[in-house]
Order: structure tokens, then C-alpha cells, then sequence
């Protein structure tokens, strides 16, 4: 059940008058050593956001045809996009990120995990200079957007996710949406703040105040049409999700390896997935499966 902290931290946001402005994050947040160490930690098989990465690689895997040719932008150091290519083992997957740092990190990610199915790419997902018109299968992006440095940049990330896909191709873009009181996002980071690292805290901090609103997303997303669905979490945008109006059933392949990804986390990571799952589906966005 969620906390009585939890529900009254809803309740406000969801009738505050306020309106935060969008604060960027620290042009050199990643570049710092102890927060890219905490982050690429956080995101591991064993770390505490591997319960957050399972919940979007399902999500991400309803959107995934057999064979295709994925693109991730802003892949970081790849944790997600590692969990997202070994539930989908038959398609091919291009990492997009603009950082070296984090190519590194997710090079390392690939080679621990032994994926052959992932290329990655340094490139500007605002650009994407290095992947072709109409090359693309499946666009999908996991709590990158927020790294961009103001509207226009989301702007032209989902034009250029849009110009590289397919007709007809797959899209699942999720990312924190920008709440209304500055005490909500501070609830949000440092909730657990005795079980995550300090860099991690102020990471998330700093993700949360650097934001799009709902509607700034809505705008953005506006060159994908009726194909796509925007779907939040309960009661406040803590999380937005730009997903394809139409999905796949999954493969044996995959369910099988959901289910023994659900089964590896620990009884409260379990309790976490589930809580999320059931945050989204309050908002009218159900799990795609059950691992």
C-alpha cells in the first residue's frame, strides 16, 4: 500500500496552483565521477532501479515485432537497453548517446552481460546524424528526455525519432513529467534517501526539477499523430509515456525472459514492480504482461 507521506504528497501536487519552471540539469552532472558511478550502479542487474528497468522493458517489449531493427536514445550506460535487447534476442538494437563517458559504461554493461544483439552509436538524438530515414523498426527512449536542453531540443529529438521510423513502426519514449510543487519532487528523491547513494538523490533531484510538462510533451510528440498513445501515472505526470497505439503480443522468448528477471529481484524489488505497475495502470496504462 503506498504511504500515508506517499498519498498526501499526490493530493497536493494534484491541487496545487503552482507551477514550477523547468530548472536544466548541471551541464556537467554526468560528467562528474561519483554520480555517473552511482547511476550506472543503480541501473545494475542487482541495483535498486533493476525492479523501474523491468517494468519499461516489458512495456518497451509490446511495441517490438520479431527481427526488427531497434533505436535507443540516449541509451547511457546501457542497462536498460542490456535488459530491453535479452528479452528481445532475435531483433537488432542501435544505442544512441552524446556522451563518451556513458558509451564506455555501456560498453562495459554489454560485454559483463555478453549481448551481441547492441551497436552503439555516438551521436545527438536531437540529430541523429549517423541513423537513416525510415531505418528504424522501433524507437524507444528510457529517462533520457529530460537530459535535453530546453523545448526545442525535445522538439526536434521527436521529429528526428519520427523521420527515422518506419510507417507503421513502433514507439515507446518514457520519462519523468515535470510536477507542480518544488516539495513534491523533493519527496520523490529523497523518500529513500537512507538506501541510495547521495549522488543518486541529488541525480534524481535534479531529473525531476529538469522536466517536461505534460503538455510540452504532448506538443513535441505532435508529429507522431493517432499512432501513439501519452499515458502518466495516477493522479500526477511523475512519469509520462509516449507508447504506439498498437502492440504485439509477446514471444514465448520473451515472457520467458521477463519471468526469470521478475523471479531474480528481490522480494521488495517484486513489491516495487508491482507498485509501479499499479501507479501506471491507475492512470489508464496497464502492464503488457505479466512476467
Amino acid at each position: 500500500m503506498p504511504s500515508p507521506a506517499l498519498l498526501l504528497n499526490l493530493a497536493l501536487d494534484l491541487c496545487s496552483r503552482q507551477r514550477q519552471p523547468r530548472v536544466p540539469e548541471p551541464a556537467l552532472l554526468m560528467a562528474d565521477a561519483a554520480s555517473a558511478a552511482s547511476f550506472m550502479q543503480a541501473g545494475r542487474e542487482d541495483g535498486i532501479l533493476a525492479h523501474t528497468y523491468l517494468y519499461h522493458a516489458i512495456q518497451a517489449s509490446a511495441v517490438i515485432p520479431a527481427g526488427a531493427q531497434v533505436v535507443d536514445l540516449g541509451c547511457g550506460p546501457a542497462n536498460q537497453l542490456a535488459l530491453i535487447a535479452r528479452l528481445n534476442p532475435d531483433c537488432r538494437f542501435v544505442g544512441i548517446d552524446a556522451a563518451d563517458s556513458m558509451l564506455v559504461l555501456a560498453g562495459e554493461t554489454l560485454a559483463r552481460q555478453q549481448l551481441h544483439n547492441v551497436e552503439l552509436r555516438h551521436d545527438d538524438m536531437s540529430a541523429l546524424g549517423t541513423v537513416e530515414t525510415a531505418s528504424a523498426d522501433v524507437v524507444i527512449s528510457t529517462m533520457s528526455l529530460h537530459h535535453l536542453a530546453d523545448v526545442a531540443a525535445l522538439e526536434r529529438t521527436l521529429m528526428e525519432a519520427k523521420r527515422i521510423l518506419k510507417p507503421g513502426g513502433g514507439v515507446y519514449l518514457v520519462d519523468f513529467g515535470r510536477l507542480k510543487r518544488e516539495a513534491t519532487q523533493h519527496f520523490f528523491a529523497t523518500e529513500r534517501r537512507a538506501t541510495q547513494p547521495e549522488p543518486f538523490t541529488e541525480d534524481y533531484y535534479n531529473s525531476l526539477r529538469a522536466a517536461f510538462s505534460l503538455g510540452e510533451i504532448r506538443h513535441a510528440a505532435a508529429p507522431f499523430g493517432n499512432g501513439v498513445q501519452i499515458k502518466r501515472t495516477f493522479l500526477v505526470p511523475l512519469l509520462i509515456a509516449i507508447r504506439s497505439a498498437r502492440s504485439h503480443e509477446p514471444r514465448a522468448v520473451t515472457r520467458a525472459a521477463a519471468r526469470a528477471s521478475y523471479a531474480a529481484l528481490s522480494p521488495r524489488q517484486q513489491y516495487d514492480f508491482r507498485d509501479l505497475a499499479r501507479f501506471f495502470r491507475h492512470g489508464g496504462f496497464g502492464l503488457a504482461f505479466k512476467p
